[in-house]
This record gives structure tokens, sequence and C-alpha cells, in this order.
């Protein structure tokens, strides 16, 4: 017995041993305090941990998306999910302030136009099931702020306390699921206002006992000092099917221009007692006229009644490691926990590590290159896990010894080069192959002349085009589905909230008691949601939400459409394309309406199917919360990729004359026996062109890439690599050098830019003073300029023996 405890306890010190040797080059970093004090919190002790343990500090989130710079800088491919929710939070803040209010529009009778209740629940369960990456999504109003035509003799009168929340349930033992597979497709929904507030205090959101609040103290209460009347305003100028037009004006969150912008971050805050997560939130305010129906305007006032929250987990965000400089300006607790070796590399950060360490990679400085045995940069993730040895007797550039400067003069190519450079591309050689097509549809694409060809379609001339010219090959559009993912995503939320409210809400269902079931969906919902995509995400540019043939209530076309005109930041037009009647102006001989009609005529089995534990209030008054009256429901609604992209098209007869995008995906809802499902209608946004990333670099033969492999890089020394936010022009990319080469020219860089490549490359096609084949990498290994001196004493002696 004594000799087998002795080889445990010898194993496990060897073991210990080793590990302390593997990291002990490693010292203690702002990411070991993060980490000890995520693990520190559990479900099990959540309540009775410290209020500052359930919190980290605000900069363990750094670069979080700012709507004031969305236009402006780009945004880093680890932060898109940030930047949807972002998006999605403005987006339902936008919907709920102007449909609270919409009922101006309407007259006023002994009633309420808000949604009610079950429009709250599927609206925040369409927020978490349209994206993996959301977690949980909230509405909370203030006390007494919540009207709702929900119950029988309840006009102008308010609940004390109202939170519809969803948030994603983890669903492997759930007996659902037999295949005790985690689907993330089930949604606990809860009514947090649901409570006794004579019992416990706890529960109430609104107070400091409820500890991880902060989303709600962001805005609310709203306590003016002053005036109310300064809530920011929107206009919205409607054209109804009738060809009858309303400019219909409405207050929101505050503007993009205004400080603070509209949408505030929490600090990452354990959702204890709910989700058991650490979670991100992002919180937006929800305007109303308060109070309401007295009968006087004038004691009437904007206020602030309610705010959108919607979170996601932590571990899912990436942190960035690098030290601090352009890019990463802070703050930022992670800055400078990299392990790259300052002296002869410098960090840049990778996407998609969430919250762990080695999202980096070591690239050499200016002056230095890499060995000759690696190919690429040394990986964050590497030298994280290397031992002492490795990590000091590695990772390191080598200097390189002979530094060229650039040439101040330059000379015009010899004939023979550019004759060689033109076989090289041959499309620049005859730039006009084919009088009968565009450069766009040319065999050999020349870059520049189908860029400029889409460049100089403009408003005022497209008419002068023909049609074919007006829409381009798909492939011209390559990456959109990447690049448009966000946007994609706003529409499918609202498509599977339509199939949700349409498959579960039945306006002829009898409750007991005095709770009564949602009205159908109205006009004003309609346009409201559609309004909220193009508002809440800059990059969509138009909207629309096309119902079939006698799908929508005592309607037989309704198709509400907004869009926005450049520089409008709070001027939006909305209209209903019903009016449009003509056989060729009709929306549903669309192309892309069509193909989706046609597409889910009659199999709805590759539908996804969506889960929800609903949870809703007593009674009025709360109390505490019941099942609803089907528990566990589900509906089935589209996913992202049954969605349909259309090629680019000019829009020269709609109302937003751009080179556009179009992304539609379809809504189901039953029949009218609610016997099967139906085809029901298609959700479609609209983007620019013109702010897609072209990709020049090599792919494989199979990519549908218009534009691939017309990069101008030396093949035999360097490399291709896409550079994100050039937008659609060419040279967004650099030409890195190959294993064995090294970049030769005293820079502050260690590539050569794409657009410096193309445009010298220009100079040789027109002939003009270019430096273009001088943009390749050298042979790596040049010796240094200093003499060496054993180099001498060889050479002295070697002379003496010939003689």
């Amino acid at each position: 017995m004594r000799t087998l405890i002795g080889v445990i306890w010898l194993a496990y010190t060897l073991y210990t041993i080793g590990v302390l040797c593997q990291y002990e080059w490693q010292q203690r970093d702002s990411f070991d305090e993060v980490r000890k004090r995520l693990d520190r919190v559990s479900s099990a002790n959540c309540e009775l941990q410290n209020l500052y343990d359930l919190f980290l500090p605000s900069d363990s989130v750094s670069h979080l998306p700012d709507i004031k710079e969305l236009n402006i800088n780009p945004i880093f491919p680890n932060r898109t999910a940030l930047l949807h929710l972002h998006n999605l939070v403005l987006s339902r803040s936008f919907f709920f302030s102007y449909i609270l209010q919409a009922r101006f529009i309407r007259p006023a009778i002994n009633d309420t136009y808000d949604p009610g209740m079950m429009y709250y629940f599927l609206s925040t369960v369409a927020d978490v099931s349209s994206n993996p990456y959301i977690n949980a999504s909230a509405i909370y109003f203030s006390p007494n702020a919540a009207y709702t035509p929900s119950y029988r003799g309840f006009f102008n009168k308010t609940l004390p306390r109202f939170a519809p929340r969803t948030f994603r349930a983890d669903d492997f033992n759930d007996p659902i699921h037999v295949e005790k597979l985690s689907t993330l497709n089930m949604f606990t929904v809860n009514d947090l206002g649901a409570f006794n507030p004579n019992e416990t205090l706890s529960l109430d959101y609104t107070t400091d006992f409820y500890r991880i609040n902060e989303w709600y103290s962001a805005w609310l209460p709203d306590n003016v000092v002053g005036r109310h009347d300064t809530k920011t305003t929107y206009q919205v100028e409607i054209r109804y099917a009738n060809n009858t037009n309303e400019t219909f004006t409405f207050h929101g969150p505050p503007g993009a221009d205004e400080n603070p912008g509209p949408v505030k971050w929490t600090r990452p805050y354990f959702d204890c007692s709910r989700a058991n997560k650490w979670l991100v939130g992002a919180t937006v305010p929800i305007a109303d006229i308060y109070p309401r129906h007295t009968g006087f305007r004038h004691v009437e006032y904007p206020t602030y009644t309610a705010a959108v929250v919607i979170e996601m987990d932590f571990d899912r965000i990436d942190i960035n490691q690098c030290p601090l400089g352009e890019g990463n300006n802070g703050p930022n607790r992670f800055a400078d926990t990299a392990r790259c070796k300052k002296e002869t590399t410098e960090c840049e950060p990778l996407h998609g590590w969430g919250f762990r360490r080695g999202g980096y990679q070591c690239r050499c400085k200016p002056g230095w290159r890499l060995p000759p045995i690696t190919r690429r940069p040394f990986l964050g993730e590497i030298l994280e896990r290397a031992t002492t040895e490795q990590y000091f007797n590695g990772f390191d550039c080598l200097k390189i010894g002979w530094v060229q400067k650039m040439p101040i003069k330059w000379k015009k190519a010899p004939q023979y080069m550019r004759e060689k450079y033109l076989d090289l591309f041959y499309a620049y050689r005859n730039q006009s192959q084919d009088p009968f097509n565009s450069p766009v549809h040319q065999k050999l694409l020349n870059v520049h002349e189908a860029i400029n060809f889409i460049l100089d379609v403009k408003p005022g001339n497209c008419h002068t085009y023909k049609p074919k010219d007006l829409i381009l090959p798909g492939d011209v559009s390559f990456g959109a589905e990447e690049f448009f993912e966000n946007e994609a995503k706003m529409a499918v939320r609202l498509a599977n909230f339509l199939s949700a409210f349409l498959q579960i809400s039945d306006p002829k269902e009898v409750f007991s008691g005095k709770r009564v079931a949602d009205r159908p969906l109205s006009e004003d919902q309609m346009m409201g949601e559609t309004l909220a995509l193009v508002i809440g995400d800059s990059k969509i540019w138009s909207a629309g939400t096309y119902w079939d043939r006698n799908k929508f209530t005592n309607r037989t076309l309704f198709a509400p459409y907004a869009y926005k005109k450049p520089f409008a930041s709070r001027k939006f037009k909305l209209e209903d394309l019903a009016r449009l009647n003509n056989t060729e102006e009709v929306y549903t001989n669309a192309q892309w309406f069509q193909f989706l009609k046609e597409r889910w005529s009659t199999n709805f089995d590759s539908l996804e199917k969506y889960f929800m534990k609903m949870k809703i209030r007593f009674n009025e008054t709360g109390l505490h919360s019941k099942k609803f009256e089907q528990y566990p429901n589900f509906y089935r609604a589209a996913k992202l990729t049954d969605g349909y992209w259309t090629n680019p098209y000019f829009d020269c007869k709609g109302k937003v004359k751009k080179w556009l995008i179009t992304y539609a995906v379809p809504f189901f809802g039953w029949d009218s026996l609610k016997v099967k499902l139906e085809f029901k209608g298609v959700v479609a946004v609209n983007m620019d062109l013109l702010q897609l990333d072209i990709n020049q670099c090599p792919d494989h033969y199979y990519v549908p890439n218009a534009f691939k492999d017309t990069h101008k890089c030396d093949k035999k020394s360097s490399y291709c690599v896409p550079i994100l936010g050039r937008g659609f022009d060419a040279g967004g990319y650099k030409c890195e050098c190959l294993q064995g080469y090294e970049y030769p020219f005293e820079d502050l860089i260690t590539y050569y830019d794409g657009q410096l490549v193309e445009a010298e490359f220009l100079n040789l096609v027109v002939n003009n003073a270019t430096r273009y084949d001088m943009f390749k990498c050298r042979v790596a290994g040049a010796a240094d300029t200093r003499v060496s001196f054993l180099v001498l004493v060889v050479l002295f002696i070697v002379a003496r023996l010939l003689n």
C-alpha cells in the first residue's frame, strides 16, 4: 500500500514539475486575473457572491461597435457578432418606439393599438433564434408604463411590471430530443414582471436588489431635468396603397450624432439565477408619449418607458492581446499580453478565437525576415504552448543585411518588359475585345475596365444602358454572403418572427379569465417592422415585407417597402408597393419572389424547428408566472441558408438607384384549415454592391469569383493576401514575400501594397514612367554591407598561393 502511495505521489510530483517547467517563462497577467474571476462564480454560489464579483471591468471587452464610426472605419471581422447585436437592439428600439406612438395615425377610439403580449414574447424569441451568437433578448418596462390589449376591460390601464425575456436553453437532456444532442433551438420565455412585490424585492428588476440590472439603470427611470420634449424625433413619409400620403413624426432613441449615442454597453456580468452565464449586453431605450388618453395633448410628453436589452456570451468575444497602438487604441484590459518577441516581431490579431489565449500572430518587423524553414508568421497559439527552451531558442526573425532604397527617378519600361507583362495579363493588351458586351461580361476580365464600367452607371444615365448590362454576373458579388451576413440575419429575424406569430398566435383562441388572444398582424405593425430594418442597419438601403396574394388579413396584396436617401439620417420613406399593380411592376412577379414561392410550395421538411417553453403572468397584476396553455410549443421557420441571393443589379426604375444585392427569405403560416404549412410571403433587404470588398487573390478553380487571380503580385517571389475595408476597387490586397524571400526596401511595411502595385501596373500599360518591375521580393540571405575580416584573410591567402 505504501509503495502504491509512493508511486502515485512521485507521478503527481513529476507531472506538476513538468507543467511548471513548461510555462515557467510566462508571467501572470490580466488574462489570468479575469480567468480566475470567471471561474470563481458559478450557478451554485452566484447568489452568495459579492456584487463586485458578479461584474468584470468594462475594458474586458474592447473594440465595441460605435454607430458614429460604422460608415467611416471598417469593422474588424472579430466584431461582426457584436455589430449585429448592436444593429438588432437598435432596430427593436425603433420599432417599439414607432408602434407605441403609431396610435396617433389611427382614429382615436376606445381601444389601444399596442401589440399584445404574445407579440412581445415572440419578438424576443425571434431575436435569439435567428442568430446562434445571441444568447438572450428582453424588453424591460418601467413601473406602470406598459399598456396592453391582452386583458378585457384594461383600456388605459398599465401593468405594474412587464418584462418579456427569452434566453437560449441547453436541451441536451430535454426529453423532447431523444438524440441527446444540443440543438441550440430550445428557448425559455418568461415574463420577469410576474412576481409578488410584497413577498420579495430580489425579483424586481427596477430596484438595486436585483443586483445585475445595470442594463436597466443605464436608461431608466427617465429622470429628465427640465423639458421632456427634447427627445429625438424621426420622420417617415408614408404612401399607402390608395396613393394617399402622410408624414408621421415619432420620438425615438438618441441619434447617432448625439452624445451619448443610442446604444449603451453593459459590463460583462454573470446572469445569476437566469442563464447562469457570463454575458455582455447592449441596451437602447424605447420612447413613448406618456401619460396616454388624457384628452389634453399639452400634458402628454415623450419619455423613455422601456429598454431593449440583447445579450451574448462573453466567452464568444475575441480578445486583442496586441499592444496599444493604431487600430487598438483602448481601453483594452488584455493589451500587451501577447508573447511576441518585440525585438524582431510585432503582433497582429486574428479572429474567431473567443476568450482564450493565442488569437494573434507574430509578424516580422520591417528590416527583418522569417527564417528559411518558416513559411508563415508565428502563430500565437504555438507560442502560448511553447516550452522555455522552445520559446527562447525560436520564434525570432532574422535581420535583413542589405536594405535598398526606393529609387527617386522613374523611367519608362523597356518595350520587351511591356510585352512580357502584357502577355502575362492579356486582357490589358486589347481592352475592347467584344463591342457587343460590357467589360463585365468579357471572357478575359480587365479589372479596371470592369470597375470603371460599374462606377460609370449613374441614376442620370442608367436608362441609356441595355437591360442586360444593368444585371451583373453572380460571381461579381463574390463574398457578399459573408460581407452582408449581418444584414441577411436582420431579414431572417423578421421572417422568423412572422412564421412564429402566424403559427402560434390564434386570434380566435379563448382563454379563461380576462385574458384575450392577440389580434392578427396589422398594417402599422408590418410597416414598423420593415422601417426598423432600414433604420437599425446602416448597410440596408431598402427593405420590404412582401405578402403573397390573399395571405394578409383583409388585403389582396400588401407589401410595405421602406428606404432611405443619402445623408438623411432621421428622415425615411415608406410605401405600400401593392399600389403598383401592373403586370411588369407587381412584386409577385419578381424573380426572387417566384423562386422562393416555387421552392417552398409543397415540401417544408427542411425548415428549422424551434421549441419554446413559455411562461406568462398569472393575471394582469402579475403575482406569479404560469405555463402557457401549449407547453412546450414549437414553430418552423427558414434558416439563413434557406434564403436567396440575387445577382447584382442597378435598380434604375426603383426608389434606390444604386448597384444593389438583394437577399430574400420566406416566412410561413398555417393554411385556412390549420392542417399544413403554406408559403405566406418574403422578407427582402437590399444592400449597396459598392460597399463590398473585391478579392483578387487566387483561389480554387470551383470558387465563383469574377476577380479571382487578377492581382499583380510577382508570383515567383510573393503571394497575395486580401486586405479588408478597401471597398469595390482594385488593389484590396498586399503582396507578401514567399518562404525563402525577403522584402528588400527600407520601409515601414514588409509587403507591397496592392493599390500601389495596381497603379504602377497601369503606368506600364499606358507606357508612362513606372517602377512595377521592382515590386519583387529578393532571395533571402543577402550579405551584410560591412567588410568581413575572415573573408579578407582567406582572399589574401588564396592570392599568395596563386602567385
